[in-house]
């Protein structure tokens, strides 16, 4: 952020801030749990960032500079906030329209239980190479497998897990992703040395999470009666909704805009209106029995229904409690909380980026350096720092990533190593923090609490480990004089960035 004059912290200040956030967001957590961020969190950082605001008016910054601070934070959140809604608005569309209730009956024919945790990552994984986007994948593919696993008595934890260990994996190997095309943009990389260089740990990483979730299907019991339980869900689906392949066309026309970069909100918002449309054509037995369900009469029961599957989400009576709790979700309301929880989070953002609180973080941090792997892992760490701090993916990116520049070519180290540490310490860490804009999303979308998922997002959590074994061992770490050679053999990387968010 650009400023009058660079703020100074004391070493004293520092400590008690830091202190101040791990007790207050730390007790939050502790005292309510996965119910957190059902406002607790919320209180917390508002509350962080007041006392943080105090320190900065005892250094002598005026209200206003905190103020505007807050403000510029605030405003980078405008579009995920809108990003939110909408999705909200298309879970909602899609119940209705019959999009995801034919992606559980097709998941529920094809997939098995024993192989359905890794089958459900590898799947994940694959959609979100091909479209570049770890959100519009747990949007579509995710909320399907969550219902398939709902259909299986299996884990909703677990099988979150695995969509969000796919979807990033996914995220971080595509040329397509936003974030796949920042991290070497702003590091000085090409792109394509900087995929080829970060597969030598994605891969691998992405292999150990399968095994994993191969053995956590060995060792998942499963129910005598299972069998009884899938025939009756999806019974209860045949029977409400009219299955068919038409159905799917929300669903594959929102992978096609994303392939297509065009922007999150409005191939979002795009979507959920084909949707609706398609519902009204296709499923008007599911929409009339929405009506009835909130006793609506009149010539305006109809577009009632409609604007209150957008905004308060869909509803619906299977006769199987199950099947009913499942499609029964949805609507801009369902994620007002998760706005909530980010402009909390950006509010205390602004404040202690405003206060120097942030940069003297960084600074502490250049002093743990004394080797290559001590350079990757102090990397990792700011990324890691920053996505706990600001709640932001990309700024988790660009401020480390302009911070160790220079460190790195010093080393005469070449700057795919940058771009792969940001994107092993920035981009796969984000979904595993509550607060963060990708956690919010995952739990909002996938209806899983954060915590719940974060010990089964095996990718995320094998990946970093990973990266640090090979910076401090000098596994596949690139020298200048090697990087210059790649640099002939490949375009330069695009600093564009593609729209949909990833």
């Amino acid at each position: 952020m650009d400023h009058p004059e660079k703020p100074s912290l004391s070493a004293l200040d520092a400590i008690l801030l830091g202190a101040v956030l791990l007790l207050v967001l730390g007790g939050a957590i502790g005292l309510f749990g996965s119910d957190s961020l059902s406002g607790a969190t919320q209180v917390a950082m508002m509350m962080t960032g007041f006392l943080a605001a105090m320190v900065g008016l005892k250094n002598g910054i005026r209200w206003s500079d905190i103020e505007a601070s807050i403000i510029q934070a605030t405003a980078r959140t405008a579009v995920p906030n809108l990003i939110f809604l909408s999705v909200g608005a298309l879970i909602g569309a899609m119940m209705l329209s019959g999009a995801v209730p034919t992606l559980l009956f097709v998941g529920m024919k094809l997939l098995s239980p024993e192989w359905f945790y890794p089958s459900c990552c590898l799947i994940c994984a694959l959609v979100s190479v091909c479209i570049g986007s770890s959100w519009t994948t747990a949007a579509t593919i995710g909320v399907a497998m969550i219902g398939v696993a709902y259909g299986f008595s299996l884990s909703p934890a677990i099988t979150a897990g695995a969509v969000v260990s796919g979807a990033y994996f996914g995220d971080k190997m595509s040329p397509l992703s936003e974030t796949t095309n920042l991290a070497p943009a702003i590091a000085g990389s090409n792109l394509f040395s900087h995929i080829r260089n970060m597969s030598w740990v994605s891969v691998p990483s992405i292999l150990l999470a399968l095994v994993l979730f191969f053995m956590v299907s060995l060792f998942t019991g499963s129910d005598s009666d299972q069998d009884s339980q899938i025939n009756a869900f999806l019974g209860a689906l045949d029977a409400s909704y009219t299955i068919a392949w038409y159905n799917l066309i929300p669903v594959v026309l929102l992978l096609v805009l994303a392939v297509k970069k065009v922007p999150a909100y409005l191939a979002i918002t795009g979507v959920t209106l084909v949707a609706i449309v398609l519902g009204l054509l296709t499923q008007m037995p599911v929409v009339n029995q929405f009506i009835a369900l909130l006793r609506l009469e009149g010539s305006s029961a109809l577009g009632r229904a409609i604007w209150i599957t957008l905004y308060d989400g869909f509803t619906i009576n299977t006769g199987n409690a199950q099947v009913d709790s499942l499609l029964s979700r949805g609507g801009m309301l369902s994620m007002v909380n998760m706005v909530w929880l980010v402009l909390s989070s950006m509010m205390m953002t602004g404040v202690l980026e405003r206060i120097g609180f942030v940069d003297y973080l960084m600074r502490a941090l250049s002093k743990l350096i004394s080797s290559t792997g001590s350079l990757i892992a102090t990397t990792m760490g700011t990324c890691l720092g920053v996505n706990v701090l600001t709640g932001d993916q990309y700024l988790s990116i660009v401020l480390p990533g302009q911070m160790w520049k220079a460190e790195y070519k010093k080393r005469g180290l070449a700057s795919e190593n940058l771009s792969r540490s940001l994107e092993d310490g920035g981009t796969i860490t984000s979904p595993l923090i509550p607060w963060n804009a990708c956690g919010v999303y995952m739990a909002g979308t996938l209806q899983v609490a954060t915590l719940a998922y974060l010990p089964f997002c095996f990718f995320n959590l094998i990946n970093p480990v990973l990266a640090l074994v090979y910076g401090f061992l000098n596994i596949r770490i690139v020298r200048i004089d090697e990087e210059e050679k790649i640099a002939a053999e490949a375009p330069l990387a695009s600093p564009e960035k593609p729209a949909i968010a990833g």
